[in-house]
């Protein structure tokens, strides 16, 4: 049963992200018949960190509390942050004993540092993935996930996707009846579906740059909306359609139809975000055809329903479109 939470902080922890784990953990709710919890904020020689706002916290701890802690926390810091290696040690002692490893957002460089991501399944913020790969590749970093658990190590993407990592992990640990009056008290959903795709910022679509073949990509930008063959982009090019498909690979690193599927899926979220359109004029604008197409290919790259997303970021200060 986890009773113990030790989150670790160092100079530019996120408060936000702190705030997150000492809201879920740090908040005694036993009155409202919710779990109890200990609950330390650690630093090296307890000394005061400060944060990526600026201001300065003083930890309640040093680091000893890391030692017994079922549940050993890392919320967001500057990913430029580089641990001194009684942190890695602290860190990797209590992922030998078994306790919880959880990272919030950026905190998964932390555990990277500490060696704790190699081989294992983690996530992070979108904005970070690429980099942490880099950093850690024998890593495997899931893009997608709003959170990861691999075992006893749970790592999460945004601020958001930590309270939803924290509200699993409750779940896991007391049952679905507790997480759900904990969410109820927070005021927040017991469980969010689709992947953190969903929020990465949706680019205006354009042709990427191909030395050979960005002509024929800038002309077919302009005709997203109409059925184009793999044999109309090779004539508009003056190729065969398999040399086409060939230079289309080593230019752009990808295929003519999943570039195309890809384009259009931007063009869809622009026209969602932006436009009252209904989501059939929306599939024809983006060439999709029907919003049976649409809802497929849209799902299955961004993680969400065109009318889930529509809901979620529809710009609504914007006139409908007619």
């Amino acid at each position: 049963m986890l009773r113990s939470v030790a989150v670790l902080v160092l100079d530019g922890v996120a408060p936000f992200e702190l705030g997150v784990l000492a809201e879920v953990f740090g908040t005694d709710r036993t009155a409202d018949g919710l779990p109890g919890y200990r609950f330390d904020v650690c630093g090296p020689n307890g000394a005061a960190v400060r944060t990526s706002a600026g201001f300065h916290l003083v930890p309640n701890a040093d680091l000893g509390p890391i030692e017994e802690a079922d549940l050993v926390a890392v919320p967001a810091h500057d990913p430029r942050t580089t641990a001194p290696a009684q942190v890695h040690e602290a860190l990797r002692r209590a992922a030998e004993r078994g306790a919880y490893l959880f990272s919030v957002c950026a905190g998964a460089y932390l555990l990277g540092e500490a060696g704790l991501l190699d081989g294992r399944e983690c996530t992070t913020h979108w904005r970070h993935v690429d980099e942490l790969q880099r950093r850690h590749p024998s890593a495997q970093v899931r893009c997608n996930s709003l959170y990861v658990q691999d075992g006893r190590l749970l790592t999460s993407a945004g601020t958001a996707a930590g309270i939803d990592a924290c509200l699993h992990l409750v779940r896991q640990e007391h049952g679905s009846a507790t997480a759900t009056r904990l969410a109820r008290r927070m005021v927040v959903p017991p469980h969010r579906d689709g992947g953190q795709a969903q929020y990465v910022e949706a680019p205006i679509p354009k042709a990427p740059q191909a030395p050979t073949l960005e002509p024929v990509l800038e002309w077919l930008m302009g005709r997203l909306d109409r059925q184009t063959t793999v044999d109309d982009l090779a004539a508009q090019a003056g190729m065969s359609p398999r040399t086409f498909a060939r230079r289309f690979r080593a230019e752009t690193g990808t295929t003519p139809h999943d570039w195309l599927t890809n384009q259009r899926v931007l063009l869809a979220r622009r026209l969602l975000e932006d436009t009252g359109l209904s989501v059939e004029a929306v599939a024809d604008r983006a060439g999709f055809g029907d919003a049976a197409a649409l809802r497929h290919h849209f799902t299955r790259r961004v993680g969400a329903t065109p009318h889930a997303y529509r809901t979620t970021f529809r710009d609504r200060d914007r006139a409908p479109a007619g």
